[in-house]
């Protein structure tokens, strides 16, 4: 399966100049949803060829995970392309299309139909997994919420672009597991010193310091807090709720034929942003994912109608001095960021 995982990355780099919904500098747009596997191909390839190496995953063994949908797919790639059976843990809200091609790519399902009554539905997938793995005697846990080996994965995209950019200022990712932003930011910063890095986040999502709420945005955000996220290396982070996103997916459909899903929408409004407010600034962004899986929500004028997403979104964000200091139900920046878990609430 070499020739498979040959194909691995090498995603293209898209000038984006489209108005979000102003007029900007444009930014530069990485398009992992191009990439074969999608994005999370460069770290399902590196989690499992490691474990391989350690003897933590043994030949042939089944690969358990818990995943709201693109992990899956980078799973399903490298379990081909190293012989190991992937069983994915997701629930009820996974887009029907997502799981028909899962299925197609040879993956077995377990759907978690409830959410967890505190830790929403990651938590529920999470406490299935576990009594999965004592089920499957050998099967190996990935565990990309907390294991090195995911940002790890991220080290050929950070010299893709070093080798198409000359330089650049700015870096922005959307966060989930932490994985592709740290593993980015720092393969990059020995090219570039200087640069910093703007978190996205979606409202609802723990991983700043916000409070845990049900969460419609999916792929960015989490109701726990994984160890992959870098705290120390962000420079500021924003919160976005999904009539932002969905303005922007559209706006990029119509205006750049390069769109994506709920990441790829947060991320291109947040970049546009700091575009126009830095002008001259080199801004890169990450498009973790592609169209398709959001023909159903995101670009259907009745799932938006009927969830109220089509109404006029914030044009800049709100500031806010801490995390903790106010709960945001809209776009909102803070540059004071610091892991939860151990930071001190401010008066």
């Amino acid at each position: 399966m070499n020739d498979l995982l040959a194909l691995v990355g090498r995603t293209p780099l898209a000038r984006i100049t489209a108005p979000l919904p102003h007029p900007h500098g444009g930014f530069w747009a990485k398009l992992e949803g191009l990439g074969v596997g999608g994005m999370k191909a460069r770290s399902a390839v590196s989690m499992l060829t490691a474990a391989r190496a350690r003897g933590e995953l043994r030949p042939g063994a089944p690969v358990v995970e818990s995943t709201s949908g693109t992990l899956g797919i980078g799973l399903a790639f490298a379990g081909q392309c190293l012989g190991h059976p992937v069983v994915l843990v997701v629930d009820d809200e996974l887009e029907p299309a997502m799981r028909t091609l899962l299925r197609a790519y040879g993956v077995r399902l377990e759907v978690v139909d409830r959410p967890h009554p505190r830790g929403g539905w990651q938590q529920a997938r999470l406490d299935r997994l576990r009594e999965l793995l004592e089920r499957l005697p050998g099967a190996y846990w990935p565990d990309q919420y907390n294991n090195p080996d995911n940002p790890g994965g991220y080290a050929s995209l950070a010299r893709e672009l070093a080798e198409r950019l000359g330089h650049a200022d700015v870096l922005v990712c959307s966060v989930g597991t932490g994985g592709h932003s740290a593993g980015i930011f720092q393969g990059l910063r020995r090219y570039w010193p200087g640069l910093r890095l703007v978190g996205v986040d979606t409202v609802g999502s723990t991983v700043f310091g916000q409070p845990a709420r049900p969460r419609l945005m999916r792929g960015l955000g989490s109701s726990i807090h994984p160890r992959n996220v870098a705290y120390e290396l962000f420079d500021e982070v924003h919160w976005l709720g999904p009539v932002e996103a969905v303005d922007a997916c559209r706006r990029l459909a119509r205006e750049s034929f390069v769109t994506g899903g709920w990441s790829t929408g947060a991320v291109a409004r947040v970049a546009a942003w700091t575009a126009r407010r830095e002008a001259g600034a080199v801004v890169v962004a990450v498009f973790p994912d592609g169209p398709d899986r959001y023909l159903g929500s995101i670009f259907d004028d009745e799932y938006c109608r009927a969830r109220g997403l089509l109404g006029r979104p914030e044009d800049r964000p709100v500031e806010i001095a801490h995390p903790r200091a106010v709960e945001v139900s809209g776009w909102a920046r803070c540059r004071t960021v610091a892991d939860p878990l151990l930071a001190e609430v401010p008066a």
